[in-house]
């Protein structure tokens, strides 16, 4: 039983033992009562049932003064708020009172006192009450928005204001004992479970023609409209067509407009953005935000105004982006017309004079505007003479003059002072418009001449680069390549047009230092923009083929893709498996080297193996064929279950070549040559091996997949098919065999390699330790001779044996002989040669000191002046003058 007053049952009831979905943690409980306020009660003692009993009594006198008596004294008693255990009860009396006050009008006031005290912060005994009474409060909450339904104004404008009370709830008036307030964000979860704010929306078609009640609920759903929760359920509630649809309902307070454009902000912003833009996209709606817009920008003068005119232009600039929108309003109304009006350097106006400011921001909504209207009416973008507009407005924009804006408004973020912001929205206009493959725009636009425009405007980005507004910078190239490259992709005169000047600003994009790729702002978007215009502006086109060549084009490529950024991979191997189809291109490829001497065909076999090991195929641990039936199989493709397919849908065999990178791999090796790579290791041939089978490995694949089909089909062959089916599947697990039997040969070669190295190494630290062990030895006998006397003498007789065993026996005739032994030489090792020379006559240089003493005294004791003395040289005539060294004194 549940009454005002628990009962010791209920008690005992509510601290047993939780349910498994409550925390296993112990929670304190707070607020204990004590016995003396257990005993008096907090509130006075009344029966709900018995209250629920009386209002669903009829036909009897006097029932009414009763009935209305008793929901008085409920609200007396709960006047600090409803316990939680309590709601479940107190809301069926609420909803029992609104039942009767079509027929009972008397009912109103104590029903909308009932719902005023649901605004109060709801009480919980115990902190597991939240999560106990969830459902009832959930359910409770739910039915206000079901008693909007009531035609009572005092009624619904009450319940408006208790919602509203859930956001900006008021503190208690005073602190009842026993009980814990809850949270407000608790009121606004259980709100969101029970599904008010759908109910709410349902609502507003009720009250069209009730202006007051209606506010009312646009604030609601305001405040309701800040969670995602809430705005799904707004949502499937069709909010977005309800609420923009009374856009244009009298109200002279202005709070309809603010307050709906607000609601569908919210919804943009919080919910599926797809869906609300399906829903404005009628009639009704375009109807309305086009009577709304124009009274803003004829009658707006305030802040305020312009604030909900920009708001009104950017819902339609997004609903523009469905295709499905009836925009033929637009042709009508000669919008795009008055769109590009503002497409132009800015001038004073004659009728309404603007700030700059605010022309600025006018002009960029009107850009941006452009960009997502205007391709879907290319006959009044053409009649407009559009392309000449853009591109006229498109050279003011690369002009250096006095001119700066303001930069203030969102669409002029980081325009301050340039034209960045300008440019910014007038490229992604061309861009959304070249993009369309129009041709006659496409044509328009290259006569005009917007190739050598576009280059010339990269150029000048490039030589005075703005670093305060880098990003903004990037993206203005980046679109710049991707116009270039929607116009020239399929057109090889428009190719030769882009020509050396386009090639030169790739090449400048591709030397980008690696390190920005990491900044974030934007140089991997301008890379890709890059790589893509490689594609369509280059390829094709043999002049511009060469020149990237000759401009180490080719270097640069493989420079990014060194990089190992996979993102950049596939993009790049394309690229590469088109230029070789240019003669020239092997010779570079060949000679490119990276870092530690690393060639092309390397770092191809590299990213093979790198590839491989992400998708999971079965390789040993030299890299060798595991299954020689599937040797490609990736892991995808084991777990994937082989199912019959129609004969125009690619298996997962097929689909596999184009969702990874080995095809273009093996492509781009097989245009090279497998026969002449440089550079290779034995774990790249290895590799190579399988690479080189990729295509017939690929077949065999196929095969299987057919002959999988064929038993989940129970189809029988006739015996021709049967056997050449079995010989396809038996050639293919041969080729396998061959490949793993040519690689375990290339392991042992290179196995047989490996030891011969190691032991030539050996052999050479072997000589480099006897070397050392000889020298050691002798510099040990040089020590001996001389520390130890008689190990000298020793040495001595041992050099002169070796002297005299080495001489003649018997001396030839004529022979000239000369002395090998210096007398007096104290040294055991072997000397230099001694050399007489023949010398100048000493009566020439002995000078007038020559026969003097003073000399004598003067010089160093192995020193002197040259002396007048008869010399005769060793085993030479005796009459022969010659001029010895002086001996020492």
């Amino acid at each position: 039983m549940s009454t005002v007053e628990p009962s010791a049952t209920a008690d005992a009831a509510e601290a047993g033992v939780r349910t498994k979905t409550y925390s296993p943690r112990t929670i304190p409980v707070f607020g204990v009562v004590t016995p003396h306020e257990d005993k008096q009660g907090i509130f006075k003692p009344m029966d709900l049932n018995h209250i629920i009993k009386l209002l669903e009594e009829a036909d009897k006198d006097d029932l009414e003064e009763k009935q209305l008596n008793c929901v008085k004294k409920l609200v007396h008693c709960y006047q600090n708020g409803f316990p939680l255990r309590d709601l479940a009860q107190v809301f069926k009396i609420l909803g029992l009172c609104a039942d009767k006050i079509e027929r009972q009008p008397s009912f109103v006031e104590p029903a909308s006192e009932l719902i005023k005290l649901c605004g109060l912060p709801f009480l919980k005994k115990k902190v597991s009450d939240e999560i106990t009474y969830t459902e009832d409060t959930a359910n409770s909450l739910a039915l206000l928005g079901e008693l909007m339904k009531i035609p009572s104004s005092k009624l619904r404008i009450q319940i408006c204001k208790c919602i509203i009370d859930f956001y900006h709830a008021e503190p208690p008036k005073k602190h009842i004992p026993g009980y814990q307030q809850v949270s407000s964000s608790y009121k606004i979860k259980m709100a969101e479970v029970g599904g008010l704010a759908k109910a709410m929306v349902q609502s507003v078609l009720l009250l069209e023609n009730q202006l007051v009640e209606k506010l009312w609920v646009l604030k609601v759903l305001q405040h309701l409209s800040t969670s995602e929760v809430n705005c799904t359920l707004m949502v499937k509630g069709q909010a977005a067509s309800r609420i923009c649809a009374r856009l244009n309902d009298p109200d002279p307070s202005g709070q309809l407009l603010f307050r709906s454009s607000e609601i569908l902000w919210n919804l943009l912003e919080r919910s599926s953005k797809e869906e609300i833009i399906q829903q404005l996209s009628n009639l009704e709606c375009l109807l309305a935000l086009k009577e709304i817009f124009k009274n803003l920008f004829m009658r707006g003068h305030s802040h305020y105004d312009r604030q909900l005119r920009n708001d009104i232009l950017v819902i339609t600039t997004i609903i523009a982006q469905n295709p499905g929108a009836p925009m033929i309003l637009l042709i009508d109304g000669n919008v795009i017309l008055a769109l590009f009006t503002y497409v132009k350097k800015p001038e004073k106006l004659k009728i309404v004079e603007w700030s700059a400011a605010q022309y600025e921001e006018l002009q960029l909504h009107a850009i941006a505007t452009l960009s997502s209207v205007a391709p879907l009416l290319i006959e009044e973008y053409m009649s407009c003479q559009g392309n000449a507009r853009i591109l006229a407005f498109l050279e003011w924009c690369g002009r250096e003059d006095s001119f700066f804006i303001h930069g203030n408004s969102f669409h002029g973020t980081g325009g301050r002072g340039n034209k960045f912001a300008q440019m910014r929205y007038t490229l992604r206009l061309l861009r959304a418009m070249v993009y369309l493959e129009d041709e006659t725009v496409n044509t328009d636009l290259c006569e005009r001449g917007i190739i050598h425009q576009l280059i010339g405007i990269f150029k000048n980005m490039a030589i005075k680069p703005d670093e305060k507004e880098e990003a903004i910078t990037l993206e203005i190239q980046s679109d710049t390549l991707l116009i270039l490259s929607g116009l020239c992709e399929h057109y090889i005169e428009r190719k030769e047009m882009f020509g050396t000047e386009g090639v030169d600003i790739i090449l400048y994009v591709m030397k980008t230092d690696p390190k920005k790729l990491q900044s974030g702002l934007g140089y991997n978007v301008l890379l890709f923009s890059t790589l893509d215009s490689i594609w369509c502006c280059i390829l094709g086109c043999y002049t511009s083929e060469d020149y990237f060549l000759e401009k180490e084009g080719i270097f640069l490529l493989l420079d990014i893709l060194a990089l190992n950024q996979k993102k950049f991979c596939n993009l790049i191997l394309g690229i590469m498996v088109e230029f070789c189809d240019n003669p020239k291109t092997s010779a570079h490829v060949n000679a490119w080297r990276g870092k530690k001497d690393l060639t092309a065909a390397s770092l191809l076999i590299k990213l093979w193996r790198k590839e491989e090991k992400e998708l999971g195929v079965k390789r040993d641990k030299n890299g060798m064929i595991v299954d020689t039936k599937k040797p490609l199989f990736t892991s995808f493709q084991e777990e994937q279950k082989i199912t019959p397919l129609p004969a125009n849908c690619p298996s997962v065999a097929v689909m596999d070549v184009a969702e990874n990178i080995r095809a273009k791999i093996y492509a781009v090796l097989g245009k090279l040559d497998f026969e002449n790579l440089p550079g290779l290791s034995a774990e790249d041939f290895v590799t190579l091996c399988i690479i080189h089978r990729y295509l017939d490995f690929k077949i065999g694949e196929i095969w299987n997949e057919v002959c999988e089909e064929i038993k989940l089909e129970k189809l029988r062959l006739v015996t021709s098919d049967k056997m050449s089916l079995e010989s396809i599947t038996a050639a293919t697990e041969n080729i396998g065999k061959m490949v793993a039997s040519l690689q375990s040969e290339m392991i042992e070669s290179q196995a047989r390699q490996d030891v011969q190295n190691e032991q030539r190494v050996y052999a050479k630290i072997q000589a480099t330790h006897k070397q050392r062990e000889l020298a050691n030895k002798s510099w040990a006998n040089f020590l001996a001779r001389t520390s130890n006397a008689k190990t000298l003498k020793k040495a001595k007789r041992l050099q002169e044996k070796a002297i005299e065993s080495s001489k003649y026996s018997e001396r030839p005739q004529n022979a000239i002989f000369h002395q090998t032994v210096i007398k007096g030489l104290n040294t055991t090792v072997p000397s230099g040669r001694v050399v007489t020379v023949e010398s100048t006559p000493a009566r020439l240089l002995g000078g007038p000191l020559a026969d003097t003493d003073i000399a004598l005294r003067k010089l160093p004791v192995r020193g002197g002046a040259l002396q007048r003395v008869k010399a005769k040289a060793l085993n030479e005539p005796k009459n022969a003058p010659t001029r010895s060294a002086p001996e020492p004194s």
